[in-house]
Order: structure tokens, then C-alpha cells, then sequence
């Protein structure tokens, strides 16, 4: 039951719905009443507050803290101010007559901030479950039938010779697996799982392995990579990439910078070693590295980039979707003095830019992709597109024309940046 709850669709469907027609409820049953202008007086200062509590929040955590390290855009303000403001509403309606009012007033407050919280994460779009909303993982096992030597042969041109059964489902599998840290002991979550329809046949082919990573905050959720690459496969036979999710982060609230540290773990480690020995071990996917990649968004699309150009011959293919520039992008200060003991050159040195300046990438190709509305994420995907051509990568930069830093930036980054891995892959002809 609890699972149940927890798997609620908080994007669309009736739990939004009835929350946020809940709110316009309880506002009109707090609003209207018997004019006075005392009651008038009660009603200006509950918005001057709820106004100006937004203010403060908002100078203090995006100006002054740059918690965030962006503007949250006018919707999210929006939902900031009305929340203020109806709690504001309901602190000044408790004790008024009659009783009922001060019941209304009371539960309105809980409800105000859910119908906040919900807008809020709507506007972004990237937590479609409660569970996803609170950072809870719901388990979903996969079952899964680990290969034998004779299966691990890749045909690299599986476009061509690959025939689709009549018995082949229409779409992917998604779950979750528990991946052991047996050489980092990171504490990761649980990773998210996707088995594209070829995958999910009695015979299966051996397919590439995509390693997909998401932002922080986040959840290592493979819904939305798995609904893309559904896309791709149902115009492919069937055909797509098998993609772990894995949690880079260890704790939605923690940065672990994309590198080993002290403070968060062997996040590294974990990525390039225990993913991989764990995929090769459970799933049938190809041991040749020329078709495995490594993808994010945002802080997962600096761990793709960090992670690819530092392990090639681990990951041959890249994809970093609205990347972050550089770890702790967001408070360099704070991240030189905290992580790196004030050592500018060692935190330079840990910059993927700098690392494409000073080596070359032969056989590694980089995808970026990021919104022109947004930005700053948009200067540093052209930029490192620029970069990864002169280190001599091949690269291609996608330039979606809107998106923001939300779900339109993942599935514009998904969409527009699979095409090109799919003749790497063996997946389609080469173009």
C-alpha cells in the first residue's frame, strides 16, 4: 500500500486535480465573508507578508546563498509568493468566526504549501511520482538472466542483420536493481533499469550499454530515457541501447562533484568500476567499449563528460545533456576552500574543460545539448562542443530552441542527441 502511494502520478492524473481545486476551496472559503475593513486591513497585511516572506527567500537563497545556482523563473516565484501568501491567509483567519473558519484555516496551510510544492515540480516536470518528489525509491525488480561466454558476441551491424520477432512486446521494461559498491563502497541507491522490446525477447541480442545519469537534486529514475528510447526503438525494430541509471549522487541533497572525495565517497569508483562490472556480469550487453556510452543531465551531464574523457577506454561515446561546466559550478568558493583545501591548481586540474585543453580524445565522440532559454547551460554545451572538436573529438552540439533547464531541456537532449549514437552503435546504417 505504502508503495501504492508512494508511485502516485503527482504530474497529471487526479492528485493534482483534487489538491489544487482543494486550494481554490479553501481561498474562497477564507476569502468571503461579510466585508469590514478591519477584515479588509487583516486580508492587505496577509498578502504584504506572504509577499514579502517571498522576497526574503528569495534574496536569501537565490541572490545571497545561490542555492541553486540559477534563477528558479518566474512560474516558480509565482508558486513561491502564492504559498506565502495563503499561509499568510490562513494565520489570520485562525480565531475568527465562525469555528469552521479556523478549521479551514488550519488545514489550509498544509494544503497551500502541497499545491506550492506540486506547481513547483510541475514547472520542471523531472519527479512525475510522490516517491520521486520526496527522493523515496519505490523497488521495482528485473528479472534478469545473466549471459553465458557464447552470448557476448556483438554484431556491429545489428541494423542489418537483426529480425524482430512476432512474439517481440511493443515496449521496454523498466525497474530497478540493486548495483553492490563492492570496489568504492559508495552509498548509491538503488539504479534504475531499462530493457529496451529487443532485450525482453526469448533469444535476445547482445546490445550496447548506455550508462544514463540524472540531476541534482534527483532520482536515478529511468522513466524518462526509457519513454525516449522507446521512440527510437519502435522505428528500429525493436532495437536500442540497454541503459542503467545509476545514482551519482548517494543523497538527492548531496554535489559528490563527480570525482572521489573524502566527503561524499568513491562516487567515481563507482561509475567506472562497479556499474560496469555489475552490467557485465547480469545484463547482455557487448564487452566492447567502442559501443558503450556514458550520459547525463545537468550535474549528471558533467559527470558524463568528466567521466568519459577520463575513462576512454571505458566509454567510447558521450552525451551531455544542459551539462554543468565544472564541479561545484554553483559555489566555487565554497567548493576550492571545502573540497580542495584552497588548491586552485588541483581544482582547475579537475575541470573537464581544462582536460580537454591539455589532451587529445582520438575515437571519442561528444554530444552536447542544451535550450537557447536557457542560457547559461546553453554557452557551456557550445563551448564544450568547441572544445571537444579541438581536442580532437568528434563532436556535435544540438541546439533546442526551448526547454528551459527542466524536462523540455532532457527530452529535447534525448531526442536530439540519440540520433547520432545510433549508427555509432550498430543500431542504424552509418550515415
Amino acid at each position: 500500500m505504502f508503495d501504492g502511494v508512494l508511485s502516485l502520478d503527482v504530474l497529471s492524473g487526479p492528485l493534482p486535480v483534487v489538491l489544487f481545486a482543494a486550494a481554490a476551496g479553501i481561498l474562497i472559503a477564507l476569502l468571503v465573508r461579510r466585508p469590514s475593513a478591519r477584515w479588509l486591513l487583516r486580508i492587505a497585511l496577509a498578502a504584504v507578508v506572504g509577499l514579502g516572506a517571498a522576497v526574503v527567500v528569495w534574496l536569501v537563497c537565490i541572490r545571497w546563498l545561490n542555492l541553486f545556482g540559477e534563477s528558479l523563473g518566474a512560474g516558480n516565484y509565482a508558486w513561491l509568493a502564492a504559498a506565502f501568501c495563503g499561509v499568510a491567509l490562513c494565520a489570520v483567519s485562525i480565531g475568527r468566526r465562525p469555528r469552521w473558519r479556523t478549521v479551514v484555516a488550519i488545514v489550509g496551510i498544509p494544503v497551500f504549501l502541497a499545491a506550492a510544492t506540486l506547481g513547483i515540480n510541475a514547472n520542471y516536470g523531472l519527479n512525475r511520482t510522490l516517491g520521486g518528489l520526496l527522493a523515496i525509491s519505490v523497488p521495482k525488480p528485473v528479472a534478469l538472466t545473466p549471459p553465458t561466454s557464447a552470448d557476448l558476441g556483438y554484431d556491429t551491424e545489428l541494423w542489418k542483420h537483426w529480425r524482430a520477432p512476432s512474439d517481440m512486446p511493443e515496449h521496454g521494461e523498466i525497474g530497478t536493481v540493486r548495483i553492490p559498491a563492492t570496489a568504492s563502497g559508495f552509498h548509491a541507491r538503488e539504479a534504475g533499469l531499462y530493457l529496451p522490446p529487443a532485450a525482453r525477447v526469448a533469444h535476445p541480442p547482445v546490445l550496447p550499454l548506455l550508462v544514463m545519469m540524472m540531476g541534482q537534486p534527483g532520482n536515478p529514475d529511468p522513466e524518462p530515457i526509457a519513454q525516449a528510447m522507446d521512440r527510437f526503438a519502435a522505428t528500429h525494430h525493436g532495437l536500442a541501447p540497454i541503459v542503467v541509471v545509476p545514482d551519482q549522487l548517494g543523497d538527492p541533497t548531496h554535489d559528490t562533484l563527480c570525482r572521489d572525495t573524502k566527503r561524499f565517497g568513491a562516487v567515481e569508483t563507482y561509475i567506472t568500476q562497479d556499474v560496469p562490472a555489475w552490467a557485465e556480469k547480469n545484463l547482455a550487453v557487448t564487452r566492447d567499449h567502442r559501443f558503450w556510452t556514458v550520459a547525463g543531465y545537468s550535474n549528471g551531464g558533467l559527470c558524463a563528460l568528466s567521466f568519459g574523457i577520463g575513462h576512454p577506454d571505458l566509454f567510447a561515446n558521450i552525451l551531455d545533456i544542459s551539462g554543468e561546466e565544472f564541479p561545484g559550478a554553483e559555489h566555487p568558493d565554497a567548493t576550492l576552500h571545502d573540497e580542495f583545501g584552497g588548491d586552485r591548481a588541483a581544482y582547475d586540474r579537475a575541470k573537464p574543460f581544462n582536460r580537454l585543453r591539455a589532451s587529445s580524445f582520438p575515437g571519442t565522440t561528444a554530444i552536447f545539448t542544451a535550450c537557447a532559454d536557457d542560457p547559461a547551460y546553453h554557452h557551456v554545451a557550445l563551448r564544450g562542443s568547441q572544445l571537444a572538436r579541438a581536442a580532437g573529438i568528434n563532436s556535435a552540439f544540438v541546439d533546442i530552441p526551448t526547454g528551459g533547464h527542466g524536462i523540455g531541456a532532457l527530452t529535447g537532449g534525448l531526442d536530439g542527441g540519440i540520433p547520432y549514437l545510433y549508427p555509432l552503435l550498430g543500431l542504424e546504417a552509418p550515415r
